[in-house]
């Protein structure tokens, strides 16, 4: 059932047939635990080694790989065929390690249920571990530990659990176990309820379990992820269709060169591995290596922008992002609560530029002007706030002199702002030590601290003489002070004085009406609100709270908040420009997330949906929203994904945030997942495709221009390959078309291959950034590597390389030069060096970016015209490649002729810049 939350304490136990002080004895455990097993997460659905292998080795171009390495292993070419299964190796190795480790995702959930923890049986208290818990055990929860199943709170002590992980909420809440009425209320609501992984933060407490393992909250997650079938990504999908296409062509293509050459009288079994050879150069057999390598390289380049990257693929497929779905906690902000608005009657302190710091740490050594500058009245402010706190300041481990605020976020967030401003806890404590503590609780919405009053008056701040005096006038002899904390409607309910600089005045309807204002006003501003009162004390009070919190004097209001990251406007700014598109998906206030939103430049207008609002849409309505709403406060793990889905099905690539256990299911369906390194759970992290190192949202921008980078490279390279091996073809069949003899030897075609297919094309991959990478909207995701004039650029720098090449050859053919063999052999290899120089860049001339702009491209170039010319003028080389020495002459020709392709290329990025360079002068006369 999912209602215990509206059930009583007693009914609970009732349904559960459990007692709190006894709990469930040995037999009835015994029972249960056969009946509803082990507390733990099952995995259904896990590849096994063997079978991620499988996958790996059926790729479409790893098949035709194969079928190559077989063919020439059979021809007795073996060295070929070693050299291509080293390739697929290679490919295997690289996808199998990626998929492997992402399967981790689900050992990591089940590790998070293993705690050891106490519980009461038998009505004893004993340790035993989380995973023989039954529904119906009375578990005792502590500070510290992991909630191990769900449950229902039966007794709170200050009991507060972080539940970031699985609500998304940064805050500690705060668990009672008084009954809640209302139905279908989100988890984040269910304030009577602890749910497993979860880690109490605070206090103590006693629960009875109402569900264990699958059946749990995070067992329905684990259900999510597991049901989350991943898509190919825009890269594998582009890969896979080239893979079929070059199949087909390449074996058209080679068989009727082959029928071709056996119908001339050719030697059969020279033209059969002549063919093979063909197979091998039509087909970019080092493409997957290349990619796969240069996917890596963009991996480590990521590292080094703060982005570890899990799964290669997402490298590029990055780069093709259309929407990130953003978090807001430590993604856009700066995850550390900050006091931003001081306000206490009379007067109001705007912090935020001075608290709006790159660091959190205090120098000790700092002078503070603050007192001496500010009305008392505020300084009194920070001061009770700091008194009545838990947090505390400790020493920066790397520098003492500095310190850092250790607690609650928003304790901290008090002491580290009074610190700031020269009232440090220490001195404050010595002045009024702390005697006793009334935790706060949710049903009183407040907490009080009791200090003797006064203690060591010399370390006492001047602004807080004042109290010293008022309370000495008013309650006479005063030995202690009481110090509340907590919602402003809480405290004014037992308030019944306001405090001025002048002293004490009654809190009347005017002053309350003018608290209500100030309150909603920072409400409004996205700002978390916290007020303070204090009361002297004749004497120490024995009846609790009810005697101490009462007729109080209400000191002011503190505004808190997570201020955005001081470059999260930017990177959002640079998402526009590229035409990615950033949402606000959060668990928190709808409020502060809108706030934060409209500061970072997410949303203009002022639309938000949460959990609710998108329960209550049909699916048509919320796919129309989808496209206009920006920001979603208050979601659930299954609205996020939920949003994933039908992202996707409009044809949008997704980039998700997440850091809990909560987010892994959208993080795992999303086509980049991306974790919080620093706060983000293993769960999250395993599921996700990229881990943010430092949290920050302008990281993933940065990874976006990385992906972006990365794509265009392989384009290009793909291009010269493509475009090379096109040439290679062209010869071989105009060759028997004009009655000659073969014009490469299979060992020749090999060498080409091997000398221009590899160290240039892999150097292709480390070309700098084009100018307009992030000034261009994302290319289409079902974009086929052909679009955009590259098919048609292949095609005719192929037959122009091929021209060439054959043209030169056919020339000294009919003038009877020997070398003419020669002469296509090194003409068809350096007109491939001019081509890749020719296509660093897509519209930018070589002599505009720079010859040494690429200097690996650079390097490759000239050990592919050394090994080429070691070919063609080393004596025991020309026996193995059957060439000849050429005169200089007809070395020049060669270098000359091989430009031909370069100077071709470069007057086609000319004359595409042409109308480009128009619009721009055009615009500048108007």
């Amino acid at each position: 059932m999912s209602n215990w939350h509206q059930l009583d304490t007693q009914d609970v136990l009732q349904k559960l047939d459990s007692d709190v002080s006894f709990g469930l004895n040995i037999t009835a455990a015994s029972q249960r635990l056969e009946k509803y097993g082990y507390n733990e997460l099952t995995e259904k659905g896990v590849k096994s080694p063997w079978e991620i292998l499988w996958e790996q080795l059926s790729e479409t171009l790893v098949i035709i790989l194969l079928v190559a390495a077989i063919f020439s292993n059979l021809l007795g070419d073996y060295k070929d065929a070693v050299g291509i299964i080293t390739i697929v190796v290679l490919i295997a190795f690289l996808g199998f390690s990626q998929e492997y480790r992402a399967q981790k995702a689900i050992a990591n959930l089940k590790k998070l249920a293993v705690p050891t923890l106490k519980v009461r049986r038998d009505g004893l208290v004993t340790e035993l571990s989380a995973r023989q818990l039954v529904p119906g055990d009375i578990v005792l929860l502590e500070a510290g530990e992991i909630v191990p199943a769900d449950c229902r709170v039966l007794a709170s002590w200050g009991l507060r659990v972080q539940e970031a992980a699985l609500t998304g909420i940064s805050e500690p809440v705060d668990k009672d176990p008084q009954t809640i009425k209302e139905a279908n209320l989100q988890l984040l609501y269910r304030n009577n309820m602890v749910y497993m992984g979860t880690v109490v933060t605070y206090g103590r407490g006693e629960a009875v379990v109402i569900e264990t393992g699958m059946n749990t909250e995070l067992g329905q997650i684990t259900n999510m992820i597991q049901m989350v079938e991943p898509e190919a990504t825009p890269l594998q999908k582009r890969l896979d269709q080239l893979g079929h296409g070059l199949a087909i062509a390449s074996l058209a293509l080679v068989g009727l060169i082959l029928i071709l050459e056996l119908l001339r009288g050719q030697d059969i079994k020279l033209m059969f591995l002549t063919a093979i050879t063909l197979v091998v150069a039509a087909l970019p057999e080092g493409l997957p290596a290349v990619v796969a390598i240069a996917l890596a390289l963009g991996a480590q380049q990521m590292l080094k922008r703060r982005a570890l990257i899990r799964n290669l693929p997402a490298v590029e497929t990055l780069g093709s992002v259309t929407v990130i779905c953003s978090g807001k906690t430590g993604t856009l902000t700066v995850n550390r609560m900050i006091v931003s608005v001081l306000d206490v009657a009379g007067h109001r302190l705007d912090l935020t530029t001075q608290m709006r710091g790159p660091s959190p740490v205090i120098d000790s050594h700092q002078e503070r002007p603050f007192l001496l500058s500010q009305p008392p009245a505020l300084a009194l402010l920070l001061a009770s706030f700091t008194l009545c706190n838990n947090a505390k300041l400790e020493p920066d481990w790397e520098e003492p002199r500095y310190f850092r605020a250790v607690g609650d976020p928003s304790e901290g967030a008090l002491i580290f702002t009074a610190a700031s401003q020269g009232l440090w806890k220490d001195d404050l404590e010595q002045a009024l030590p702390r005697i006793s503590e009334i935790p706060f609780d949710s049903r009183r919405q407040r907490m009080t601290t009791i200090h003797q009053f006064p203690g060591d008056l010399s370390r006492l701040p001047c602004a807080l003489e004042s109290i010293w005096h008022w309370s000495r006038a008013i309650v006479g002899e005063a030995t202690y002070v009481a110090f509340t904390r907590g919602r402003v409607n809480s405290l004014l309910e037992v308030s019944n004085y306001i405090w001025m600089d002048e002293g004490a005045k009654p809190l009347d309807g005017n002053w309350r009406e003018r608290i209500h204002v100030a309150h909603h006003q920072l409400v409004q501003d996205g700002l978390r609100v916290l007020s303070i009162a204090f009361r002297p004390l004749p004497s120490y009070p024995v009846d609790g709270s009810q005697d101490v919190e009462q007729d109080l004097t209400f000191l002011g209001l503190v505004g808190l908040t997570d201020p955005a990251r001081p470059e999260a406007r930017d990177a959002i700014a640079i998402c526009k420009a590229a035409g990615i598109r950033p949402i606000l998906v959060t668990g928190d206030h709808p409020i502060s997330a809108w706030h934060l939103a409209n500061e970072v430049g997410i949303t203009t207008n002022s639309q938000i949906l949460t959990s609710e609002d998108i329960s209550r849409l049909p699916v048509e309505e919320l796919k129309e929203l989808l496209a206009e709403v920006s920001v979603y406060a208050r979601i659930s793990p299954e609205d996020k994904l939920d949003i994933v889905r039908i992202l996707q099905k409009q044809g949008q690539i997704v980039a998700m945030t997440g850091d809990g256990m909560n987010d892994a299911p959208a993080l795992k369906a999303a086509d980049i997942g991306v974790a919080m390194g620093l706060s983000g759970t293993d769960v999250a992290k395993d599921a996700a495709d990229m881990v943010l190192l430092d949290d920050n949202f302008a990281t993933i921008v940065a990874a976006v221009k990385e992906g972006r980078i990365i794509y265009d490279n392989i384009r290009k390279f793909i291009k010269y390959l493509l475009s090379s091996n096109v040439g290679e073809l062209w010869v071989m069949l105009l060759a028997p078309l004009m009655g000659m003899p073969l014009p490469l030897l299979p060992l020749q075609i090999l060498w080409i291959n091997l000398t221009t297919d590899g160290l240039p094309a892999l150097a292709l991959g480390l070309e700098p950034a084009e100018r307009n990478t992030m000034n261009r909207p994302p290319y289409p995701p079902n974009e086929n590597f052909f679009a955009r004039g590259m098919g048609r650029s292949i095609i005719w720098i192929g037959l122009l390389l091929g021209l060439v090449s054959f043209g030169t050859g056919y020339l000294y053919w009919r003038i009877g030069n020997t070398g003419w063999q020669t002469m296509v052999f090194t003409t068809l290899t350096l007109s491939q060096m001019g081509n890749a120089l020719a296509i660093r860049s897509e519209q930018d001339s070589l002599f505009k970016i720079g010859l040494l702009s690429n200097k690996p491209l650079l390097t490759a170039v000239m050990v592919t015209l050394g090994l080429q010319l070691a070919v063609v003028y080393v004596p025991f080389l020309q026996n193995i490649f059957s060439t000849q020495a050429l005169s200089l002459g007809d070395l020049v020709i060669c270098l000359l002729l091989s430009s031909v392709v370069f100077w071709a290329v470069e007057l086609e990025k000319w004359l595409l810049r042409q109308p480009l360079a128009n619009s721009k002068n055009s615009s500048v006369k108007k």
